[in-house]
């Protein structure tokens, strides 16, 4: 039977050191979770991963293979990307704890959610940033705030940890709620959003990417579910309908 723990997924992209992933498994272990995702690791399987693992070989054999981050969120209604640096990508910002109690709340709801941790030497790119909803901040000490990434992984579990068990002792760990939009279905959406505004010439010859990022942010911050999504592609097909008649007519 699904859990909302079973519903809390730990991605790691672009993994360098393989003793970071056996490290994380071992770390989601510890705090009760069984969910890793691996997008692109560069050297998995490996004995390494083995050996960190220590105890939590179920969890690294079991853990999901992805060729991109797009793919390994797609059912995710909530991916909340972990980041020390300003990449110039506007995400609301959240503290661990902020984030896990966002995280626990949604998986309790029933929806899937995804944490998601970048390659050690440069964290997430901007491109796989524009794929999170939030992005969460461990306020390290500024004089030396390289942490290494399973110990990321480990804050995080922890306080996905405190999180739950603070839900289930206020018994809000009950299916309620509406289903929120998946990842895909969000994305879909934003990617028409973007092909109708510039069939409506909505920029006017301006750059369409700062728009495109507010508009993001608004409609995140909505909580959207699924039917609504439905029902703003299908304004926007008649939008974009109403834009192709236009172009025929004026010719």
């Amino acid at each position: 039977m699904e859990t909302s723990a079973s519903r809390l997924r730990i991605v790691l992209v672009g993994t360098q050191h393989p003793g970071n992933i056996g490290s994380s498994a071992r770390a989601l272990k510890t705090m009760g979770l069984s969910r890793l995702a691996l997008v692109a690791p560069e050297r998995f399987p490996h004995a390494d991963a083995d050996a960190m693992a220590a105890g939590a070989g179920d969890v690294l054999a079991s853990a999901e293979r992805h060729a991109t981050l797009a793919e390994a969120v797609a059912d995710c209604r909530l991916v909340l990307g972990c980041t020390a640096r300003d990449r110039r990508v506007a995400l609301e910002p959240l503290a661990p704890r902020e984030a896990a109690a966002r995280a626990v709340e949604a998986a309790g709801s029933g929806a899937a959610v995804a944490i998601v941790f970048g390659p050690e030497r440069t964290g997430l790119s901007n491109e796989d940033l524009h794929l999170c909803h939030a992005a969460v901040h461990i306020p390290a000490d500024p004089a030396y705030s390289s942490l290494n990434l399973a110990a990321a992984v480990q804050v995080l579990t922890y306080e996905l940890r405190l999180a739950s068990l603070a839900a289930e002792s206020a018994g809000d760990g009950a299916e309620l709620g509406r289903s929120l939009a998946s990842h895909a279905e969000l994305e879909g959406f934003f990617g028409q959003l973007a092909q109708t505004l510039d069939e409506i010439d909505f920029h006017k010859g301006r750059a369409p990417d700062s728009a495109m990022r507010k508009l993001r942010r608004l409609y995140l911050r909505a909580g959207l579910d699924a039917k609504e999504v439905r029902l703003l592609r299908g304004i926007l097909a008649d939008a974009q309908r109403m834009a192709s008649l236009g172009r025929s007519g004026s010719r």
